[in-house]
């Protein structure tokens, strides 16, 4: 292809922010930018629309793994090393996606490249740019050495005096979350109000911030809960920071705000437990403060929240399903995995599990997603015949049975698995599979299995009897500690059970009662119920440690656009940053 001078989009960054989004979570992200980016083969607007419209749906193609689709536009395009290129990326990823079920994670930005220029003149590192901070391998035996823990930081808003703001992405490579060092995210606003200056941290064994070079059950004997609070304290007491004055900015000399969502929001309550002091203020959104090992309530915001006739429907085939198991039924349980084309899946748990991920899209919706989400997709499929939505009571078994098990052949198999058969994709009895035995380093599933199966559990499992539900029971926590023995048999012979007790007593859990702690939390998070606004819990709002709690999703008021589409969101972050700013107020150096 020839291309003129001018584009059509003169770069990524000038794409909407939906059309960044597509790129950034659902294709392989450096191609798709690519071809969005692609100058248009004429000068002619017609054209160029055109050529982005085939590239658009060559994009969502790739999505979707309609193979050939993506090869008949590659073709057309002249890029079919581009489609060879994600083809094979999708495959590769086919085991870990499916494996994920519900990991926390952080929403994630678009990172712009951009030029920050400060008042005097002075041009500022780009966001991107990665720094690295000794850091000890062992806080319980320093003669052990460092290593390299990789950082980010942005002090565009940065004057003397001003905060230090740090955060962790938590259990993600932090390459890409750049953005939570701008006013983009919470971080930044509170930065920008109060002129100081913002830090990502990558967690260890995440990344490539590892103290070994593998993720082998003995390596990660040091991938704790304590060693990663540790990190953060012997960062902020030691690190000299590279912008100017950075070695005279510890929490004694200027003041620390630890900032975290999702696990890392508990990870922001339970340093402020266990090591007070260090960080004047912290702010946690979405905080899974209370460590818990059947977590049947992960599904409970779900099922309240989404349409009542896509939740009669689902209810009434897991009842279904469950109800041929307790009969031993086998014979319909296996037309029945037939219909959703998983007939060659061996294990019915296994069956069972990946009903379980059409309610984990749920996850990743926003204030600002559409129609055209996933997890729309699918009630869709199930509710809308004939532009006809269902009542709320759905429109009944066979139906539901059909329109999700169509939805799985004709688009969600391809979303899952690629061009992997079933039972490699989602099978979990083989422990022979690489997905199990990597252990190379930037493998976050294993690093993130490794905390869950030691200290915190949360499995996403079926409800007690008597309890709605929205996915089966045949799930139940042994399944995923049966798991963390396929991932690790150094470490467990049989299937483990966390050690939720000690973690909450050790960090205070729901009992957490720790000042200049914000927490910001979302009605329609599924992580909920492990948060400090579970139902029930009932745990006052105060003026020291204020528990606010909007309409919104996961993490929802981390991000700044979430508080201009949702007013609820935008309630919660106005309270964070007077808070802040008053907490700040009253902050004093020591010697």
């Amino acid at each position: 292809m020839s291309f003129p001078q001018q584009p059509c989009w003169p770069s990524y960054d000038d794409l909407t922010p939906g059309q960044a989004g597509l790129c950034d979570t659902s294709c392989h992200q450096s191609a798709c930018k690519s071809i969005l980016a692609m100058r248009a083969a004429s000068s002619d607007f017609r054209e160029c629309d055109r050529q982005i419209h085939m590239y658009w749906v060559f994009c969502k193609s790739i999505l979707l793994g309609a193979r050939k689709t993506v090869e008949q536009l590659a073709v057309k395009l002249d890029m079919m090393w581009v489609a060879l290129l994600i083809l094979s990326g999708l495959a590769r990823a086919a085991i870990p996606n499916a494996m994920l079920r519900g990991m926390q994670s952080l929403p994630k930005l678009s990172v712009p490249e951009r030029s920050i220029i400060l008042p005097n003149g002075t041009v500022l590192p780009s966001i991107t740019t990665v720094y690295y901070f000794d850091q000890l391998i062992d806080h319980n035996d320093p003669g052990l050495g460092t290593f390299q823990q990789r950082y980010w930081m942005n002090w565009e808003f940065y004057e003397p005096g001003g905060p230090i703001i740090l955060m962790t992405p938590g259990e993600v490579n932090a390459d890409g979350y750049e953005g939570y060092t701008t006013n983009d995210t919470i971080n930044g606003l509170i930065a920008q109000q109060q002129n100081g200056a913002a830090i990502l941290i990558e967690h260890r064994f995440f990344g490539y911030s590892n103290p070994y070079d593998n993720l082998t059950s003995q390596s990660l004997a040091l991938l704790t809960i304590q060693q990663a609070i540790d990190d953060l304290v012997y960062f902020a007491t030691t690190a000299d920071l590279p912008m100017p004055g950075g070695d005279a900015v510890k929490p004694n000399q200027a003041p620390w705000i630890l900032i975290g969502g999702s696990y890392s929001g508990a990870l922001t309550s339970w340093t402020m437990v266990n090591k007070p002091g260090i960080f004047w203020a912290g702010y946690a959104s979405s905080a899974v403060v209370e460590a818990i090992t059947d977590y049947y309530a992960y599904f409970t915001p779900i099922r309240e929240n989404m349409s009542q006739n896509c939740s009669s429907d689902v209810q009434a085939v897991i009842a279904y399903l469950d109800g041929m198991f307790a009969a031993n039924d086998t014979a319909g349980i296996q037309t029945l995995k037939e219909t959703f084309g998983l007939g060659d899946l061996v294990h019915v748990d296994d069956f069972a599990s990946a009903l379980q991920y059409n309610l984990f899209d749920w996850q990743s919706l926003q204030p600002d997603v559409g129609p055209g989400a996933m997890f729309f997709e699918f009630c869709d499929a199930l509710e809308v015949k004939d532009g006809v939505s269902a009542g709320p009571q759905g429109w009944g078994l066979d139906n539901a049975i059909y329109s999700w098990g169509n939805f799985w052949n004709t688009t969600y198999y391809n979303y899952v698995c690629g061009y992997e058969d079933a039972e490699t994709c989602l099978g979990t009895y083989n422990p022979s599979q690489s997905y199990w035995t990597n252990v190379t380093v930037d493998n976050p599933n294993r690093s993130w299995f490794w905390i869950v199966c030691n200290q915190v559990g949360w499995y996403q499992a079926g409800p007690p009897e008597g309890q709605p539900a929205i996915v089966s029971r045949i799930h139940q926590p042994i399944y995923d500690e049966r798991d963390c023995v396929n991932m690790f048999p150094d470490a467990f012979a049989y299937p483990p059970q966390p050690t939720v007790a000690e973690t909450n007593t050790m960090y205070a859990g729901w009992n957490v009662n720790t000042p200049r702690l914000f927490f910001a939390n979302g009605l329609r998070d599924p992580w909920r119920e492990a948060t400090v606004s579970a139902d029930g819990l009932n745990k006052p709002n105060t003026a020291s440690m204020p528990i606010f709690e909007s309409d919104g999703f996961h993490c929802s008021d981390l991000i700044t656009e979430n508080g201009v589409v949702d007013l609820t969101v935008a309630a919660v972050q106005v309270a964070a940053l007077n808070y802040m700013h008053d907490w700040l107020a009253e902050w004093k150096p020591n010697a």
